[in-house]
C-alpha cells in the first residue's frame, strides 16, 4: 500500500486556497509603497470581527479560574468599555496604556481600544520603574489600565483599573459597539520589544497587519479541515481549548492567540501568575486544553518534574515552543513525557518586529531537520544577506532580511531605530543570522550574540544545543568574555544539579563541536538563568 504524501497534498490544498479566487487568495497589492502578496479577502475593520464573533453566542471566549466570558458577553463588555473610554476623552489615535497582568479583563479593554480607534499600548508588565518612565514619555498616552501591583509606575497619568473592567464584565451597562474604522496603515498596538540591551522600543502594528495575520490563522484552520475531509476523519478547528501562558504583552498571546481565536471560536485558557509546573499541568487536566504554546523554559521545566505523569494532558493534541530556540534534545524530551504532541509539535521563527511567525517547522519538517526553523509561511519573503547587503547563496551563512505584509510599521517615535531595521524597499534587517537551504532557514545567532574569537565566528546556539544534549544540563548559555590575545573566548554558564564539572562537559563537547567552539570559561550553577518574560536569557546578567 502506498503512503500517501502528506506534504504534497497539504500543498495542492494551499495552492487552492491561496490561489485566485481561493478563499484566502495572496496577490500582490501595494503596501506602504511596496508590491507585496496580501490576502485580498480580509475584512475591512477588526470592528468587523467583532461582530462576526456574536455568532458563537454562549460558548466560552476568555476563561480564568472561575471567571467564564461567552462570546456574547464580551461583545456586550466591548461596547460597554469603548463607550466609557470615550466619555473619558479618548480620541481615535489616542494611545491607552495597558499595563497589568494576564487576564479576561486585558483582552476586553484592548479590543475596546481598539473598537473605538485608539491605539494599545501593550506595556511588559515586568518593566522597571526607568523602562515604564521612558516608555511612557515617549508613548505619551492619555489614560492608563492596570492593576494594582503596576499602578504606581503610571504616575498621575489618568487611570482604569482593571477590577472596573472586571465590574464590567459582571454587569455591563448596555451600549453600542463603536463604528470607527481607521485606515489599514495606521497603528493598532504598539508591543515593545525586551530591552535585554538599552531601552525597549515601541514596535507599531497596523490594523491591516493584525488582519492579515487573523487571515493566516483561518487559513491554516481551512487547511487542517481540509486535509481531515481528504483524510477522511475528524478535525477540530473551532471551539477548541488553548492555554495562554505568555504574556499578552508579547505577539505569541495576543496576536497568535487572543484576536484571532475571537475568529474561530474557540475558549482561551488564561493562567496567571509565574509558570508553576504542577499547576499548569492540573489546568490542562481540568480544562480539558487541546492547544498549547510555550517556550524553552516551560519545557525546561515540564521535562524535569517528577509529577507530569501524575496528571491527565490527554486532550493535548498541539503544541509548540516559540520565542527562544530551543534544541532538538529538549524537542525529543518533550515528546517523551507528551506523547500525545508527538505528530504536532511545531517549531517557528519570528520576532516582534514580524507581528507573527516568519517560518514555521511542521513535527515532520523537525523529524527530518531538527535543527530547521521551518520555512516561510504565505507572503513572506525570506532571504540571507552578507555585511555589504549582498544577497547570498543558499548554504551561505548571513543576516536574515524579512519582507511581507506583517512587517511592523516601524518603532513608535523614534525615526532613526526604524530606519535601522526596515529599508526603502520594505526589507526588516533582524539582526539575526542564519541560512537557508532548500527553502528551510537553520538559525545561527542574533549578531549581537555572535562570538569573535581569533577570527573565527562562534555561535552560541550551535554550543547551546550541543551542551542540552547532555543529561546532566538543565539549562545553559553560552557568550563571549573579552580575551587580550583572542578578542573574545567562549564562556558558559550551565546549571546543573547533577554535580557534573567543567572538565567532564569540555570533554563532552569535544565530540560534538570544533575545538576553538568549546567553553574556555565555566560556571556551573543550580540557579536558574535570568530570562525575559518570553523566555529570551538577560546576557547582560551573565558572567563567569
Amino acid at each position: 500500500m502506498t503512503t500517501p504524501d502528506i506534504a504534497a497534498i497539504t500543498n495542492e490544498i494551499r495552492s487552492r486556497l491561496l490561489g485566485p479566487d481561493g478563499d484566502f487568495e495572496l496577490a500582490e497589492r501595494e503596501v506602504r509603497g511596496q508590491l507585496v502578496p496580501v490576502f485580498t479577502k480580509r475584512k475591512a475593520s477588526l470592528t468587523d470581527w467583532l461582530r462576526y464573533s456574536a455568532r458563537y453566542g454562549d460558548d466560552e471566549y476568555l476563561v480564568m479560574g472561575e471567571q467564564r466570558v461567552s462570546y456574547a458577553q464580551h461583545l456586550r463588555v466591548v461596547a460597554a468599555v469603548g463607550a466609557e473610554l470615550k466619555r473619558r476623552g479618548v480620541q481615535p489615535g489616542d494611545r491607552v496604556l495597558i499595563l497589568a497582568a494576564n487576564s479576561p479583563a486585558w483582552v476586553t479593554a484592548f479590543w475596546a481600544i481598539t473598537s473605538i480607534g485608539a491605539i494599545t499600548m501593550a506595556g511588559n508588565a515586568w518593566w522597571t520603574e526607568r523602562e515604564a518612565r521612558h516608555s511612557l514619555e515617549r508613548g505619551a498616552p492619555v489614560l492608563a489600565i492596570t492593576d494594582d501591583r503596576r499602578a504606581p509606575l503610571v504616575g498621575d497619568l489618568p487611570r482604569i483599573g482593571i477590577d472596573e473592567i472586571d465590574a464590567v464584565i459582571a454587569d455591563p451597562e448596555p451600549a453600542e459597539l463603536s463604528d470607527e474604522v481607521l485606515p489599514e496603515d495606521d497603528p493598532a498596538v504598539i508591543v515593545y520589544t525586551s530591552g535585554t540591551t538599552g531601552y525597549p522600543k515601541g514596535a507599531m502594528h497596523s490594523h491591516g497587519n493584525l488582519l492579515s495575520i487573523i487571515e493566516y490563522h483561518r487559513m491554516n484552520d481551512a487547511t487542517i479541515a481540509a486535509l481531515a475531509e481528504t483524510f477522511g476523519v475528524q478535525a477540530t478547528v473551532s471551539g477548541r481549548r488553548i492555554l495562554m501562558s505568555l504574556p499578552l504583552f508579547h505577539i505569541a498571546s495576543l496576536h497568535n492567540l487572543a484576536i484571532p481565536r475571537l475568529t474561530s471560536g474557540d475558549a482561551v485558557i488564561i493562567d496567571s501568575g509565574r509558570f508553576e509546573v504542577d499547576r499548569v499541568l492540573a489546568l490542562i487536566e481540568k480544562e480539558r486544553i487541546s492547544n498549547w504554546a510555550i517556550v524553552p523554559t516551560m519545557a525546561h521545566r515540564i521535562v524535569e518534574s517528577e509529577n507530569v505523569g501524575t496528571y491527565d494532558v490527554s486532550s493535548l493534541t498541539s503544541l509548540s515552543i516559540n520565542s527562544a530556540p530551543s534544541s532538538p534534545a529538549l524537542k525529543t524530551r518533550v515528546k517523551t513525557v507528551m506523547p500525545g504532541i508527538a505528530m504536532t509539535m511545531i517549531d517557528s521563527y519570528g520576532l516582534t518586529e514580524s507581528s507573527t511567525a516568519a517560518t514555521v517547522a511542521t513535527s515532520a519538517d523537525l523529524e527530518a531537520f531538527p535543527l530547521s526553523v521551518g520555512r516561510a509561511i504565505p507572503g513572506v519573503r525570506v532571504e540571507i544577506h552578507g555585511a555589504d547587503g549582498a544577497l547570498l547563496p543558499d548554504g551561505e551563512e548571513g543576516e536574515i532580511w524579512l519582507r511581507s505584509q506583517f512587517t511592523m510599521l516601524g518603532y513608535w517615535n523614534d525615526p532613526e531605530a526604524t530606519a535601522a531595521a526596515i529599508d526603502a524597499d520594505g526589507w526588516l534587517h533582524t539582526g539575526d543570522l542564519g541560512r537557508l537551504e532548500d527553502g528551510r532557514l537553520f538559525m545561527a545567532s542574533r549578531r549581537s550574540d555572535l562570538i569573535l574569537r581569533g577570527g573565527e565566528n562562534v555561535y552560541p546556539a550551535e554550543i547551546e544545543a550541543a551542551l542540552d544534549e547532555h543529561p546532566a544540563v538543565d539549562e545553559c548559555a553560552v557568550f563571549g568574555v573579552d580575551d587580550p590575545d583572542l578578542g573574545q573566548r567562549v564562556a558558559a554558564v550551565v546549571v546543573s544539579r547533577s554535580g557534573v564539572t567543567a572538565d567532564e562537559l569540555a570533554a563532552y563537547l569535544k565530540e560534538q563541536i570544533a575545538y576553538y567552539k568549546i567553553p574556555a570559561d565555566w560556571k556551573i550553577t543550580s540557579e536558574p538563568l535570568t530570562r525575559t518574560a518570553t523566555g529570551k536569557v538577560v546576557r547582560r546578567t551573565l558572567s563567569v
